[in-house]
């Protein structure tokens, strides 16, 4: 009875440990499913301390506020009220909806920041249908911050 006792608990305790390590989020999947940790982060936070030449894998947590209206290879996400993030997806292997700006997103893969040439921000610019004289505005490499996904869920 003793030996019944003991493993009931410790079932019951990794039962506790296992369902406190992700978070339940409905939606579908674009790209590498994953399971959501509770680590996933919803703030810039992340980048701190990373240096100009290092990443860092992790999972964060946003709101799409624009996306690629060519073929959805890109989109920004809104990381908390001052920053957002630059996401592309891993190897040009994925897209995602045209339509999901508004919703929120769980993205897995690499954060990091990127100095963009005055050309990429030409090419987004025009991506997103800026006029000729907004991108004539652009003269300088600008930092970003930016996160490299090898998956995304997107919340329904």
């Amino acid at each position: 009875m003793k030996v019944f006792n003991t493993i009931s608990i410790v079932l019951l305790l990794i039962l506790g440990v296992s369902s406190c390590k992700q978070k339940t989020i409905k939606g579908d999947y674009f790209g590498q499913e994953f399971e959501v940790s509770d680590k996933a982060v919803k703030t810039s936070g992340t980048y701190d301390g990373i240096g100009a030449k290092d990443s860092l894998q992790t999972q964060m947590i946003g709101e799409i506020t624009e996306v690629c209206q060519a073929k959805g290879c890109w989109m920004k996400v809104k990381l908390d009220a001052d920053n957002e993030v630059f996401v592309r997806f891993k190897d040009y292997g994925f897209f995602v909806p045209k339509d999901a700006a508004g919703k929120t997103v769980v993205m897995n893969g690499a954060a990091f920041f990127e100095e963009m040439s005055v050309e990429d921000q030409k090419h987004f610019a025009e991506d997103e249908g800026a006029s000729e004289d907004e991108i004539a505005l652009i003269t300088a490499p600008k930092k970003t911050l930016r996160f490299e996904a090898d998956g995304v869920l997107i919340a329904n």
